[in-house]
């Protein structure tokens, strides 16, 4: 994260000056300064830290308030040329807000300082440990981060709709920091601080080396990797993530998922949406877990109606002639098994994100068949109907669909009548659909999204008969950070996916109507948690039931994804009540191929899942 100075400003309105006042009277115990937009004399720091456009000052008088911070950041391209750390400095300046974004926070600074003088130097710099209780340095305080709620503005959820109802700019509510996670980090703003025992909760975030952390301090949602996994009403407030190093030095890329760092010593700062830590200089990697890899799923196909497995991968922008072709086939064939069925998900046409109007994906399709076919022997077959170009969201020129990767000798389609990119499917008597394969369409409902795609199949034995109904919702784009303003955070689509919810979730029910034992598997990248609205309308309307519930997978173990400072599942499997009793513990499996993965190993950004499942008639 490149450390910057925002230009975004409450305003500056010299006000009557304020004199001989102290970091926290500046702080306050609110999100906004009580004296912004005033001036003010004789105040006293010491110099905790210095960057590239200022320092870092603390309190040589702490309070034992715990909702105030004892440090401040002074915004100065020169006032620090002849500073250092250690130095007790007096100063006058002037109190301003800034922010780079109106979906951020406003980070108090102080401005314009002048009349700095040097009160003593060599003064020790001793950082705040977190995870304990501090006493002396910045006042009698708990520094151990909540671990569930954000803000008191997400009343109890921060996925809770309506999404933006208040602005904490606008409440500036009180800080409560042993209850809210934003509170807490918020009243260490400009804090000079240490982690110890510190976790990578994932790769680094973005393309300077930023890296999401917990430190030596109680943490919820724990999975069995070392990451802290999203779940019902708890998405981690307790993490941080390491910006760029004050010394210019960078951080490790090539960290993953549950390595141990050193110990990080830095400032406390809100950038770019998040509160993050400026590492004094850069910490390195101590340790990876192993093995680097999980192992294969024990789920195979027995080629009985009884024993079939199916897989679902989101595969991420699949084109043709993909460099990536041999590791998603290996996932395909080795960790899940050469399943019997393979819902996949992001197939782009034969040209890629070319905008050339092509849409077909027969080359995508088959050079990954193909492959299996090397690997597994089995004549893998494939499955889709084509989009209208540009008309189903994604890269521009991309046209991804969903499509079936299925094993010929174990399955075939139910009296086979494809339908077209513009025809939509109906559940016809018996029940029976329209199109087979065909997409499930409502306009305006998934307008610039993928169709879930519904086919009806049997096994070649002619004793199983079952749906499945292949989904790919509308993405989160549009989100707002989970430390930003708008509260609760704006959860991007979630209107698009409810709406997609009551249609998908209708059709399937239309299914069970007519029958209500018949095998019906719904999967794919839902773009939802299984704890929001959108997937509890839908299983609400559907009468689906979550394979994650019914074979037992421990919630800190339903991730498929990693996003920001959390694993979370976005991909999910549900069916219906006649194949959902005969789940057993063991039939079911998240392969962590990619979550775990060092970059040069990664497929894709999701994770495979697999189960068995018994799709016999009667």
């Amino acid at each position: 994260m490149k450390f910057f100075h925002s230009i975004t400003t409450l305003g500056l309105i010299l006000a009557p000056c304020a004199s001989a006042i102290t970091v926290a009277e500046i702080t306050g115990n609110k999100y906004l300064s009580p004296l912004s937009r005033s001036t003010f004399t004789n105040l006293t720091g010491l110099v905790t830290a210095k960057g590239p456009n200022g320092l870092w000052i603390r309190s040589t008088d702490p309070d034992d308030n715990e909702q105030t911070s004892e440090s401040v950041y002074v915004f100065s391209r020169t006032v620090g040329a002849n500073l250092t750390a250690g130095d007790i400095i007096k100063l006058d300046g002037s109190v301003t807000e800034f922010r780079s974004s109106n979906v951020y926070l406003y980070l108090t600074e102080v401005t314009t300082p002048r009349n700095v003088q040097v009160v003593s130097k060599g003064n020790p710099v001793l950082p705040v440990v977190l995870g304990a209780r501090t006493t002396g340095i910045i006042g009698d305080k708990d520094v151990s981060p909540p671990t569930e709620q954000y803000s008191g503005l997400d009343n109890g959820d921060v996925f809770g709709v309506p999404n933006n109802v208040s602005r904490i700019s606008q409440v500036n509510p009180q800080l409560d920091p042993t209850l809210y996670g934003m509170d807490f980090w918020e009243s260490l703003s400009g804090e000079l601080v240490t982690i110890q025992g510190v976790t990578a909760l994932g790769r680094p975030a973005n393309t300077f080396g930023d890296q999401w952390v917990y430190g030596n301090w109680p943490v919820t949602g724990l999975n069995s990797r070392g990451g802290l996994t999203v779940t019902d009403r708890d998405s981690n407030p307790e993490t941080i993530i390491v910006g760029s190093p004050l010394d210019g030095t960078r951080n490790p890329n090539t960290t993953k998922l549950g390595d141990s760092l050193t110990d990080i010593t830095g400032i406390v700062q809100y950038n770019f949406g998040f509160y993050s830590i400026l590492p004094l200089t850069a910490p390195s990697v101590k340790s990876s877990r192993s093995p680097a890899l999980p192992p294969p799923a024990e789920i195979k196909s027995k080629g009985r109606c009884n024993a079939l497995s199916f897989a679902d991968y989101n595969i991420e922008n699949f084109t043709p002639g993909n460099s990536r072709i041999p590791l998603v086939a290996d996932h395909i064939a080795t960790y899940l098994g050469a399943p019997s069925v393979v819902f996949v998900q992001e197939i782009q046409d034969n040209s890629g994100a070319t905008n050339n109007g092509v849409v077909d994906a027969n080359l995508t399709l088959s050079g990954l068949t193909q492959a299996l076919q090397e690997r597994t022997g089995i004549p893998y077959d494939f499955v889709d109907v084509d989009p209208v170009n540009n008309a189903d969201g994604g890269q521009p020129g991309g046209n991804i669909r969903n499509a079936y990767l299925f094993n010929p000798k174990e399955v075939r389609l139910y009296k086979p009548n494809p339908g077209s990119s513009t025809d939509a499917n109906a559940v016809l008597p018996g029940p029976s659909l329209r199109f087979n394969p065909g997409r499930i369409d409502a306009p305006p409902v998934f307008t610039s999204s993928r169709k879930p795609l519904v086919a009806q199949w049997e096994t070649v034995d002619g004793k199983g008969n079952f749906f499945t109904v292949n989904v790919h919702w509308t993405s989160k784009g549009g989100s707002t950070s989970l430390q930003g303003d708008p509260r609760p955070p704006v959860n991007g689509g979630i209107d698009n996916r409810n709406a997609q919810a009551n249609v998908t979730g209708s059709f399937i029910a239309q299914i069970l109507a007519q029958d209500k034992n018949a095998a019906v598997i719904a999967a794919g990248d839902f773009n939802e948690f299984a704890t929001v609205e959108p997937l509890e309308r839908f299983v609400q309307i559907s009468g689906l039931q979550d394979l994650d519930v019914i074979s037992g997978i421990p919630e800190v173990e339903r991730y498929t994804y990693t996003f920001g400072s959390s694993q979370q599942q976005l991909d999910h499997m549900y069916v219906s009540p006649s194949v959902a009793k005969h789940v057993g513990k063991k039939d079911f499996e998240h392969v962590h191929v990619n979550t775990w993965a060092a970059e040069e190993d990664v497929a894709s950004d999701h994770d495979p899942t697999v189960a068995s499942l018994n799709v016999c008639k009667g």
